[in-house]
């Protein structure tokens, strides 16, 4: 059996390093495989299950998540222009990872650590993100247009030129965080902590800010 069927059939767990650049991985079981420092550029993990799985370090450039679970281990992984569309990664583990051109329409990250990410630019409406851990992640120019981010934490985060408006941020916690030119057209900032923000040349038109600690 080659190393690829062992993958896919799950019978073995344990491929760090292993280069499976472009393979087909989808509709697969791979419930706590290691594939830690990996290539995988391209791969196909659409449907696919790997919950509990080791990908910190991996190369995932431009690799399909679509629908798939992925609440797992992405330390420090490059996902740039990963497709993640749909994707379960409640209470995944996405530190320092890069996602500057990954797609994340209606995916799920409620509760995950994303604390020094790259999000530059990435379109995250639709996604949920309640009680994220975005401390000191790069959301410069990001589209978080109605995005649920209550009891986030966003301390020393990069919001610039962010577009924010209606974005529920009840409870969040702001401080030390960049504003500067962010768009917070209605949104609800409502028990937020603004600790040091810079809001410079925000729109807060209609935002709420009842209750905030600033």
């Amino acid at each position: 059996m080659t190393k690829i069927e062992s993958i896919r059939t799950g019978q073995e767990k344990h491929f760090p390093g292993i280069d499976l650049e472009d393979e087909d991985l989808s509709k697969c079981q791979l419930e706590r495989v290691n594939l830690a420092g990996a290539n995988l550029v391209g791969v196909d993990f659409s449907h696919s299950n790997l919950k509990g799985a080791r990908l910190d370090g991996a190369n995932l450039l431009g690799a399909q998540f679509n629908f798939a679970d992925i609440r797992a281990n992405f330390l420090g992984a490059n996902l740039m222009q990963a497709d993640l569309s749909h994707a379960d990664l409640r209470g995944s583990n996405l530190r320092g990872a890069n996602l500057m051109g990954a797609r994340l329409a209606q995916a799920s990250l409620a509760g995950a650590f994303l604390s020094g990410v790259n999000l530059t630019g990435v379109n995250l409406t639709g996604v949920d993100c309640r009680g994220v851990d975005l401390r000191g992640a790069n959301l410069n120019s990001a589209n978080l247009k109605g995005v649920n981010l209550a009891q986030a934490d966003l301390q020393g985060a990069n919001l610039s030129e962010t577009n924010l408006e209606e974005a529920d941020l009840r409870g969040a916690n702001l401080a030390g965080a960049n504003l500067v030119g962010a768009n917070l057209l209605c949104a609800d900032l409502e028990g937020a902590n603004l600790t040091g923000v810079n809001f410079d040349q925000a729109c807060l038109l209609g935002t709420s800010l009842s209750n905030t600690n600033s």
